[in-house]
């Protein structure tokens, strides 16, 4: 395991917060707390017990002072005591991103385009049905499809194109439209975000992605998105979706323009959103990739990831699943976030272009990804969007 982790790894630079090596007197005794329930309690469905339930001032705690090491351990035991299998779940799709025009121009992003520029396009049918073809072929069960907030596109274009690729392809699991997408149609339309939602759902829509969150907190997002959809507007979707019994995942985008405690009002707000509709089945949270954009950062440092992951796995103990970003994170340190809470691999992501436009372009096919899990010690699944495991597995890429 160790000599699997180190092969052909730099350390990246180690930040103030990440240098501890002791956790502090509270954050010990936070850590206690913790480690006592996981050992006197089982297993519930689908959450942790309540007797492990964080504060938001244990968890502030726990993140400015707790050893990052301990904090990993005790992120490690509350995802064996949600999930005992030894499995590791992993996903086969293909990101499709339908249209790369967006009026949003958000601080962040590297892919869009403006209206009228020369390297805007949408996706012909030709192109989707290659695309998801391929997918099929490739053993993929799902499509990940969002694009930016195109001016000119009606709510009968993605009607349509929803109810083409569920007539072509009823096999396919279509994942798609972020709830900024969906307040933007909303809008545009002028009609509620709950008939928006029905009508796609009649379309053949199945899920909804946890896209456009970036930071929970409209403070931030008035820098960095300011023409994208309010925190309420976020999550008035996500709670419509649940009500309609759609699933969906939530993220977290960090690393930019927020600051530690605005990341942990993130978690939260997702947390009581899930305490009270029981809809999302996983969180992922990633880095902020800041080549090519108009956000000036460093990338945020491994060991920040890391405590990020582990707080999200303490804190939002009512969603199932952690998934780890090897997307933006790479191989290596997505494998060591297997034992700092994830218990998902992410995505097999047969095209990923949002990132890519930011300057990194990891890529894994199947076998590697399943040595990558089995090498840490867990079994590799591909799964389902709810976590339903493939029965078969296909090893053809």
């Amino acid at each position: 395991m160790r000599r699997n982790l180190r092969q052909g790894y730099t350390c990246p630079p180690v930040s103030r917060r990440a240098s501890v090596s002791r956790s502090s007197p509270a954050a010990s005794a936070v850590e206690d707390r913790l480690r006592t329930s996981f050992a006197r309690t089982t297993r519930e469905k689908n959450r942790l017990p309540d007797s492990a339930r964080l504060t938001k001032d244990e968890a502030a705690v726990l993140y400015h002072e707790a050893d990052l090491f301990t904090l990993g351990a005790l992120a490690h035991l509350a995802r064996l005591a949600l999930h005992p299998e030894g499995i590791v779940t992993y996903v086969a799709d293909r990101n499709i991103n339908y249209s790369n025009i967006c009026i949003c121009a958000c601080r962040f992003c590297a892919f869009y385009r403006p209206p009228g520029h020369a390297e805007g396009y949408v996706l012909s049918r030709e192109e989707l049905d290659r695309k998801i073809r391929e997918t099929m072929e490739l053993g993929g069960t799902q499509i990940l499809m969002q694009g930016g907030h195109h001016p000119d596109l009606p709510l009968s274009f993605y009607e349509d194109l929803i109810g083409w690729i569920r007539e072509t392809y009823p096999a396919i699991h279509i994942h798609a439209f972020s709830p900024p997408e969906i307040i933007f149609f909303a809008e545009k339309e002028g009609l509620p975000v709950e008939e928006i939602i029905a009508r796609l759902i009649r379309a053949g829509l199945h899920s909804i992605p946890g896209g456009g969150a970036e930071i929970l907190v409209d403070r931030v997002r008035s820098q960095v998105s300011p023409n994208k959809c309010s925190v309420a507007q976020w999550l008035e979707v996500m709670e419509k979706a649940h009500s309609l019994n759609l699933k969906t995942t939530a993220t977290m985008m960090f690393g930019h323009e927020e600051e530690d405690d605005e990341r942990l009002d993130h978690l939260f707000a997702v947390r009581a959103l899930q305490d009270s509709t029981g809809g999302f089945t996983a969180f992922i949270p990633w880095t902020f990739q800041p080549a090519n954009t108009a956000l000036d950062r460093r990338p945020e440092t491994a060991q920040n990831y890391l405590r990020v992951l582990a707080l999200s796995r303490l804190i939002l103990d009512n969603v199932p699943s952690i998934q780890a970003s090897w997307v933006t994170m790479g191989p290596q340190i997505a494998q060591l976030a297997l034992f700092f809470g994830a218990n998902d691999f992410g995505s097999l992501m047969i095209e990923e272009n949002v990132v890519a436009a930011a300057g990194v372009s990891f890529r894994l096919s199947r076998a590697e990804i399943h040595s990558i899990i089995g090498k840490a010690g867990f079994t590799p699944r591909q799964r389902y969007m709810d976590y339903r495991l493939v029965e078969e597995q296909d090893t053809r890429t």
